[in-house]
């Protein structure tokens, strides 16, 4: 145990004195601790770079003849399953017909096929809303980057007093669960990484396919005509039971007026 104390207390030291230089090197970038400030240039660099984590995603709507919905969502749908603006990902479908046809597309595509994508589903039609959100990764990049770094020279330390010959038994059991535990978060952060850099890299598209508005109107007109023979049996139905219901309270106070009458009738 003595040796494992030592090794845990070089393990302690070391990952201290790295993050202690990581810890000056950024404020070094960042000017902190008497450093000269950034040229305009390095600002100006600054901020593309800050623009380059963003993840956008983008809402469409589309207008057009009810018969076609269909047609057109399968048209972008083989659009994106043979990348025909570039690297696209189908994530959701999701298609309703009947007397109100509607559909709705998500996929994830290279940002330079979200323009084409969009283009083809509303050719010969009207494009109706549009919305765009970008969401900041910046934090969160820079939060997994410093995490992975961090791990990976755990796990590099580990690894060297691992090698070590003078190492018990009980030492070697207790290194290789803290190195296991290590390379475990490790694969975790760069999976979140890799999720972010997917994010970034792509963007998020919804298109949503509705029917013209005249033969929206149409259809809740021709509902209410086909549901009315429904509606009218409901409305019977309902009577039915409300006088059902109401018959034995009205026959008990019909009773109890006839019996009130007859006793004034006696008292007079």
């Amino acid at each position: 145990m003595k040796h494992l104390s030592r090794v845990l207390l070089a393990c302690g030291f070391a990952l201290l004195a790295a993050a202690c230089s990581e810890k000056s090197r950024q404020q070094e970038s960042l000017g902190y601790g008497g450093a000269a400030p950034a040229p305009a240039a390095d600002v100006g660099a600054n901020v593309a770079r800050e623009a380059s984590f963003l993840a956008y995603e983008h809402n469409a709507t589309v207008t057009l003849a009810g018969d076609r919905i269909a047609a057109r969502l399968q048209q972008a749908q083989d659009a994106c399953s043979s990348a025909k603006f570039g690297e696209c990902v189908v994530l959701n479908v999701w298609q309703q017909g009947g007397d109100q046809p509607a559909a709705r597309l998500g996929m994830r595509l290279a940002p330079a096929g979200v323009e084409p994508m969009i283009a083809l589903a509303s050719a010969d039609a009207e494009l109706g809303s549009r919305s765009t959100r970008a969401e900041d990764l910046a934090i969160v990049v820079r939060d997994n980057s410093l995490a992975r770094q961090r791990l990976r020279k755990e796990r590099e330390r580990l690894q060297e007093f691992q090698s070590r010959r003078d190492l018990s038994v009980a030492d070697m059991i207790a290194l290789s669960k803290q190195l296991a535990e290590t390379e475990a978060q490790l694969e975790a952060a760069e999976q979140e990484g890799a999720q972010h850099r997917r994010r970034i890299d792509t963007q998020l598209l919804t298109i949503e396919f509705r029917p013209t508005s005249s033969q929206a109107s149409r259809s809740e007109v021709w509902l209410a005509i086909r549901d009315s023979g429904a509606t009218l049996a409901s409305g019977v139905a309902w009577t039915i039971r409300a006088v059902a219901f109401l018959l034995p309270v009205v026959l008990v106070v019909w009773v109890l007026v006839a019996v009130i009458r007859r006793w004034r009738r006696r008292r007079s």
